[in-house]
């Protein structure tokens, strides 16, 4: 019964990720109609898979025995961990808002540490900074590159004549950098459900990659249509060209996070980005819209309550 219940866990946890994660990768283009929400979920799914095999290894160490010593990692710690981060995602994906899965995951892994009273402390000193510089990093790479940009000018004219002034090209860039952003998805946040089940000695880490990787593409079947409006209707119709910018800057940050081991936001490092792109365009409106204000509420409430709930549920059913 405990199994079913795992089961149940990942896979519900799973496709919330995948919910979450589809909107940074696809709104764009599924906003401009340019591709159909069956072919984004597949397009994603691909993606993720291969980032996951080819680049989650170190994110999965850090998660499965970087913040809960892995000789504390068993089967039930493993539960309630999956648990709490499935369901604050939950929430977020009620409230039809993309979320840091990462965060959420590593909230629910500190709420069970602390609870056992197992927790690492030092791999904060790791995490944390980059959870500060990365997002800075976004805002000021996206705004360096942008005000290249825009607006037309003598200085960047060259640019709108050879590349950005033609549809295709801009429509082919804009493709790629979905799936990019799907790729470094993939490095990451695939990680979040296999880490603690590798640390565990559940699954391994390459057999978790391939289980799971798939899941989110169901996710983003499931809860991506709704997210994916969101993010590209609601909050920000960006053009393709800044969509393209910010999505190649955002996986570029993800996958260097990726490849130091570092569990970091992809839709937090987006919301910077697309930040810097409203500062060049003095549209800071963008972020005082209702879907907006509904995003920064849940990336307020959806880690601590993953890190309550790792907590009092360890406490119930655990002890500590």
């Amino acid at each position: 019964m405990l199994y079913l219940v795992l089961i149940i866990s990942v896979v519900f946890f799973t496709m919330n990720m995948g919910g979450s994660n589809i909107a940074p990768a696809f709104a764009a283009i599924f906003g401009a109609k340019l591709i159909n929400h069956k072919k984004a979920v597949f397009l994603f799914t691909v993606f993720v898979l291969l980032g996951g095999i080819l680049l989650g290894y170190g994110v999965v160490n850090t998660l499965g025995g970087g913040i809960i010593p892995k000789e504390f990692m068993n089967f039930n710690v493993v539960l309630i961990i999956l648990l709490s981060s499935a369901l604050g995602l939950f929430v977020a994906n009620l409230l039809r808002v993309p979320e840091s899965t990462s965060w959420t995951t590593v909230f629910a892994i500190s709420g069970v540490g602390l609870a056992l009273d197992r927790l690492n402390y030092s791999i904060y000193y790791k995490i944390i900074p980059f959870w500060v510089i990365l997002p800075l990093l976004s805002f000021g790479i996206t705004y360096f590159i942008y005000k290249i940009i825009y607006p037309p000018r003598k200085e960047n004219l060259f640019l709108y004549q050879t590349i950005l002034s033609r549809g295709n090209k801009i429509k082919t860039i804009a493709l790629f950098s979905s799936l990019y952003i799907a790729f470094a998805a993939g490095t990451n946040n695939v990680a979040n459900a296999v880490g603690p089940l590798a640390g565990a000695g559940i699954l391994s880490p390459f057999l978790g990659l391939i289980l799971i990787g798939p899941l989110f593409g169901l996710g983003g079947l499931v809860f991506g249509k709704r997210i994916m409006s969101t993010v590209g209707k609601e909050i920000v119709p960006l053009g393709l060209i800044s969509a393209s910018l910010v999505s190649l800057v955002t996986a570029s940050l993800l996958i260097l996070a990726s490849a130091l081991g570092i569990p970091q936001s992809l839709v937090q490092l987006q919301a910077l980005s697309v930040m810097a792109i409203g500062s060049v365009k003095h549209e800071n409106h963008i972020f005082r819209q209702e879907a907006s204000r509904r995003i920064f509420f849940a990336w307020a409430i959806t880690p601590m309550l993953a890190f309550l709930l790792g907590f009092i549920m360890t406490k119930v059913f655990i002890g500590g």
